[in-house]
């Protein structure tokens, strides 16, 4: 037997009813997060299962220029992104920091936004970076930081940019598994079921992101949160080590080029002021 549905975006789904059963329990915040693991809050989820994330002051942020909207509530659906940009070798924290101030200035100089976009990005070394500002404060606290990068959509999805372009080249190992850390951590912490919250940029918007290459892989990114968040599940809270002291960066170099950051439509008329 199926039910359909439809998703925030309208688009339908089709569920069979003994999945959609066993997934409730998994998301609705009951007997699985909140009882068995001794999780009760998005927070504490987060901080259970969260991967290394480098903030805003570690790769150097500059502060936004406008207030940044929080919503008291959080995403429906994280979008997977790529960069659309070169698919370098380096594989340092470093770089990564230096794309995320690179994104930073093409969304603020080039855009006229008041800040970086995106709320989470993935270096092609795996490193994961805090994006727009208060993503990690509202993460913890269940909350939404309305980004600017699926047009129409920011006020229900949390995006993650993946440094690269993925229309013919497979993502990097390292940066596919990052992923799948990190949409563990946001689907714990959000209550949201991956089947049905990961999406590409593609899914809502016309344009090609997150490349042929990338969307293709999105059911195993889908299985394997799954597979992961279950295993996460069968422990107690606690029982991973803690996580390393994070570096910090020096200021931002003169000689950093910017780089043009386009994959898409990012703001719509739905949108609030990016």
């Amino acid at each position: 037997m199926h039910e359909e549905s439809r998703d925030e975006s309208g688009r339908r789904t089709r569920v069979d009813r003994r999945t959609l059963l066993r997934d409730s329990a998994l998301v609705a915040g009951g007997v699985l997060l909140g009882g068995m693991t001794g999780i009760s809050t998005a927070g504490e989820a987060s901080a259970a299962t969260g991967p290394k994330v480098y903030t805003r002051a570690d790769w150097g942020a500059r502060e936004p220029t406008s207030r940044i909207d929080v919503l008291g509530r959080g995403p429906t659906h994280i979008v997977v992104h790529h960069t659309a940009t070169a698919n370098v070798s380096s594989t340092s924290t470093s770089h990564a920091a230096a794309l995320s101030r690179n994104i930073q200035r093409h969304h603020m100089d080039g855009n006229g936004w008041s800040d970086i976009g995106q709320q989470l990005t993935i270096s092609r070394g795996g490193h994961v970076m805090e994006g727009r500002d208060q993503t990690l404060r509202a993460i913890s606290a269940g909350h939404h930081v309305v980004g600017a990068h699926t047009a129409d959509h920011n006020g229900h999805a949390i995006g993650i940019e993946n440094e690269g372009t993925y229309t013919s080249a497979t993502p990097p190992r390292v940066l596919f598994s990052a992923l799948v850390d990190t949409c563990v951590w946001l689907c714990l912490a959000y209550r949201l079921d991956p089947e049905q919250a990961i999406v590409g940029h593609r899914d809502y918007n016309p344009t090609g992101c997150p490349g042929d290459r990338l969307y293709a892989m999105l059911p195993r990114l889908r299985s394997e949160v799954r597979r992961r968040m279950r295993g996460r599940l069968s422990h107690q809270a606690g029982a991973e080590p803690a996580v390393e002291e994070l570096p910090t960066y020096p200021t931002v170099p003169l000689t950093e080029s910017t780089a043009t950051f386009y994959h898409g439509p990012t703001v719509g008329g739905n949108d609030t002021a990016p």
